[in-house]
């Protein structure tokens, strides 16, 4: 809770003394999109692959961002992920259950939620990169999977795991 509450309180004062108003989420519609609408379809796998590949070599950051690294600050970024969605910062008191289409969050919150989760699309892509794994087959590879272990018909409505479905 203080480091996601300092972290807002730094990005707040830092994009108010710019102007930035994007960055306080004001001016702009805030990148948390309603049920339904998907993602933006401006950007491919590859093309964030590529942006993030260019934006570590031109900091010369390749040293730093092998495997382990990149896992241990993926793990950092998840961790900061679920204090935000569980923990209000501003009162440390727990969230409980978080609505869908957070409803009672601001647009503050909202905006530290798309960037958390950013943290975390750029970690793992940039690891599944340096481990040469297409995450895009990986992901349509592990859906078919999940598909043949989970079928519709079987587990409709049910949260058991699939060993429980086997007779």
């Amino acid at each position: 809770g203080r480091m996601w509450g300092r972290r807002m309180a730094e990005r707040e004062q830092g994009a108010a003394a710019a102007g930035d108003e994007a960055a306080l989420g004001k001016g702009s519609e805030t990148p948390v999109a309603a049920r339904g609408s998907g993602f933006s379809p401006e950007l491919t796998m590859e093309q964030i692959r590529q942006m993030q590949a260019q934006f570590t070599d031109e900091r010369d950051w390749d040293q730093f961002h092998q495997p382990r690294n990149l896992l241990l600050a993926l793990v950092g970024e998840v961790g900061e992920l679920a204090e935000l969605l569980y923990v209000r910062a501003e009162f440390f008191q727990w969230r409980g259950e978080v609505t869908e289409g957070l409803p009672d969050w601001t647009d503050t919150e909202r905006t530290a939620l798309a960037h958390e989760l950013s943290d975390v699309l750029l970690y793992l892509v940039e690891l599944s990169d340096k481990c040469r794994v297409d995450l895009s087959r990986a992901v349509l590879e592990k859906l078919q999977v999940n598909r043949n272990k989970y079928p519709a018909e079987r587990v409709q409505g049910s949260s058991k795991k699939y060993t429980q479905y086997r007779q």
